[in-house]
């Protein structure tokens, strides 16, 4: 990773360089290279460069706020405050984020310092949303506990009849602390914990950590690995979204749109358990490779046709209910703008818009030899963001198959071993998004830090936006078409 040194009182003009460029801050975080030393790190994504941008800042005391150039950094800031402690003058929201009012740690977290057996004092209060003295706007606080098994929220609305106008998302109730738990760990420990992030994204979470490995040791991976690395990738994005589909007809009342989407999740991930022994694709990549080779039969491509042939059937019949359509239409509008400047990512941004995709403008694995369209709508609604699973759907089941075709013999794994004081990143385009993984390793060759950048973090910040002005009955579908992830913000 190049890392360009960069000043505090740079920061502003820097950034707004790269905005002005055509580039994206992607994200901030911080660490410890040495004791006492904190150093701020800003990664850019630069226009029609593959190369990110990475900056390294090394403060003695507070540092501007970028969050009025870039306003996307603004979660990232308060996350950094939270953890370790750093303040930055000028942030618009100079409150907590992960940590719950009533908590009060002895030291930030991620402070090494911090006592690793001492449980983090706590005292239930409210904190963090204004009141309203209005007696016409009425306040509903649901959850965090849900009906189903919907994971912990809590979703703050203030209403007035069934016109919402405020929604405040309270996140972080099941933190679980799986960046600091990477430290010292071996390689292979490290990939399982990676998995294990976010469940449904546990391929996605292993690449991107392996890739970042991988950088850091100057690791070249055989190219049957990429190939194959890129074929279980869309086999992720495969059941993810026909899930998606199901759960969104559930929302909007179409109770056999919702078996039948189901039903197809459930057959792609079986046609994962019979290619690789674990339905959610688990147990498989380690850094150099992946850890068995696998052999795609004629079953695999037989049984993928014909999950092709009912998929096209299923998307059909949806785009030709009305009473589904009806639902979807105008419902959640993102603009273009506010996804660009909140940081929205994947299918939330392309149905905006915003023609991005790490697969394509940030090759990795072998995406860099394989044809790939990106579909964009530009309604920015909840029907637009299902049409783009839909589209990127055929577009999984077309990459699949020029891979078959490319697979040659040859290696799957080489030997890959941690380098004392490297740092590495690596990115993956999951199913819901961009998802980056940046990796330090220490003197010894231990991992010192690793830092996860999610995508329903960067969603989660921008779902608000689409529910302000809205109206109740159209929330759980608004909710639905976003595809959220709790586990995936809650890291």
């Amino acid at each position: 990773m190049n890392v360009i040194s960069i000043k505090p009182e740079h920061l502003i003009e820097a950034t707004a360089r790269v905005i002005a460029d055509g580039g994206r801050m992607q994200m901030a975080y911080a660490w410890y290279p040495e004791p006492g030393q904190i150093e701020l790190r800003y990664i850019a994504s630069q226009a029609n460069n593959p190369e990110f941008l990475v900056w390294g800042c090394r403060p003695k005391g507070p540092v501007p706020s970028l969050t009025a150039t870039t306003p996307l950094l603004g979660w990232y800031e308060r996350e950094i405050a939270d953890l370790f402690g750093q303040q930055f003058v000028g942030q618009p929201e100079p409150y907590s984020l992960v940590i719950h009012p009533g908590a009060a740690p002895i030291l930030p977290p991620l402070d090494p310092s911090y006592p690793a057996s001492m449980p983090m004092p706590f005292v239930a209060k409210d904190g963090g949303i204004p009141d309203v003295e209005s007696p016409d706007v009425q306040r509903l606080p649901f959850g965090p506990a849900r009906a189903d098994v919907v994971e912990s929220v809590e979703l703050i609305f203030f209403y007035v009849g069934e016109r919402i106008l405020y929604f405040h998302p309270q996140l972080f109730f099941k933190h679980r602390g799986m960046e600091k738990r990477f430290e010292g760990r071996c390689l292979t420990s490290a990939v399982v914990l990676a998995e294990r992030v976010s469940g449904v994204g546990s391929f996605s979470h292993a690449l991107a950590f392996c890739q970042a490995v991988e950088e850091a040791a100057g690791c070249a991976v055989p190219r049957r690995a990429l190939l194959l690395r890129a074929l279980l990738a869309e086999l992720e994005r495969l059941y993810n979204h026909l899930h998606y589909l199901g759960h969104l007809a559930h929302t909007t009342t179409l109770k056999v749109g919702e078996a039948e989407g189901k039903l197809l999740e459930e057959r792609a991930k079986q046609i994962n358990a019979r290619l690789t022994g674990s339905r959610f694709l688990r147990s498989l990549l380690v850094p150099g490779g992946l850890r068995r080779d696998l052999d795609p039969q004629p079953w695999f491509g037989e049984a993928l046709e014909d999950l092709r042939k009912d998929v096209a059937r299923y998307a059909a019949m949806l785009e030709s209910t009305n009473s589904h359509l009806d639902r979807l239409l105008t419902t959640g509008v993102l603009s273009d703008k506010v996804a660009l400047d909140q940081g929205a990512t994947g299918p939330i941004e392309r149905a905006s818009g915003l023609d991005r995709d790490l697969r394509r403008d940030h090759p990795y694995a072998a995406y860099a030899e394989l044809p790939l369209a990106v579909p964009v709508r530009t309604s920015g609604d909840a029907h637009a963001r299902a049409q783009v699973r839909i589209a990127e759907i055929d577009v999984s089941m077309a990459l699949i198959e020029r891979i078959l075709l490319l697979l040659s013999d040859g290696s799957v794994y080489v030997d890959c071993v941690a380098v004392p004081n490297s740092e590495g990143l690596g990115w993956a385009e999951s199913p819901r998004g961009s998802l980056f993984y940046a990796v330090h390793f220490d003197a010894g060759g231990k991992i010192a830090r690793v830092k996860i950048k999610s995508p329903s973090f960067s969603n989660w910040r921008v779902f608000p936006f689409t529910v302000h002005d809205s109206d109740m009955m159209n929330y759980a579908i608004d909710e639905a078409s976003f595809g959220l992830t709790v586990a995936g913000c809650d890291r």
